[in-house]
């Protein structure tokens, strides 16, 4: 029976919030809940084409009874079911308990969750991997995961207690990038023991870093960027693995930048050797 449920999803109907399934589903707001259940919520016909043209699991496709005539839904609700992805057909007050939107988006999938094994990380070239010292903020780590993603990054590797990768408004702020961009995570002495046997080069923002970040040499080798913590900075140890040490200059009364902001910043100076607005376009 169970092989069976493979081939295909199962196809229902379902009105009330109230219903077991939903009361499952909404729970994913619930870090506990979507690691025991391996699962988050994604939102987006597009999103969720994407996701799963790149292979990622769909374990559940909701779609607004509204739209069950359209073409577009009905394609992908037979795809989806066809793979073996349950379907549920619910009315638009569902969609928005489950996304805690008073207008949701007609179309919502639960994925299973794709953490990367560190161990698989060997950078080559000139690839280069953003570290984040425990990143609180869900909005800060998807805005970086997207911006990540623009930059032709590689991945990110979370480092010590931080913000879930998967929390529903992480994987808004990504805006589709939490589909492209790997994800690890490691302890501080996991990624310490990393960041020793990286074979470029290590650098870190700080406050006391006494070069530019324009001053660097990037281009050549593989660059491990490490981020600090929103509000503490990068801890004492994490600064001893890197080989240099950099800061954004500023003149204004604002004693910091926002994570997302410093991280993007740096991140395309990192790679503006790669990047040829003529090659690839100018897009924004």
């Amino acid at each position: 029976m169970r092989d069976e449920h493979k081939k295909s999803g199962r196809i229902k109907e379902i009105t009330s919030v109230s219903n077991p399934i939903i009361k499952d589903i909404r729970f994913l707001e619930k870090k506990r809940h979507r690691e025991e259940t391996n699962s988050f919520i994604a939102e987006g016909m597009k999103l969720i084409i994407d996701a799963i043209d790149g292979g990622w699991t769909l374990k559940t496709l909701l779609f607004a009874a509204s739209h069950r005539d359209n073409d577009n839904v009905k394609n992908l609700a037979a795809r989806a079911a066809a793979n073996g992805s349950d379907v549920l057909i619910v009315p638009e007050k569902v969609l928005g308990s489950i996304t805690r939107r008073d207008n949701p988006q007609m179309v919502v999938g639960i994925f299973e969750r794709q953490l990367l094994d560190a161990a698989k990380i060997k950078p080559e070239a000139e690839d280069v991997w953003i570290a984040l010292d425990r990143i609180r903020d869900p909005g800060n780590l998807g805005t970086i995961m997207r911006t990540a993603d623009a930059a032709g990054a590689k991945g990110i590797i979370l480092v010590g207690d931080t913000t879930d990768p998967f929390a529903t408004e992480t994987v808004r702020a990504t805006m589709g990038s939490i589909f492209a961009i790997p994800v690890a995570h490691l302890s501080e002495s996991e990624f310490i023991t990393f960041a020793k046997e990286w074979n470029g080069l290590v650098v870190g923002t700080h406050l006391a870093g006494s070069v530019d970040y324009r001053t660097p040499q990037y281009s050549g080798r593989p660059i491990l960027l490490i981020m600090g913590n929103e509000q503490s900075g990068m801890p004492a140890p994490l600064v001893k693995v890197c080989e240099q040490l950099i800061r954004i200059p500023q003149v204004g009364r604002a004693d910091s930048l926002n994570l997302a902001i410093a991280t993007g910043v740096c991140l395309y100076e990192v790679r503006r050797h790669a990047l040829s607005l003529e090659k690839r376009g100018n897009r924004i």
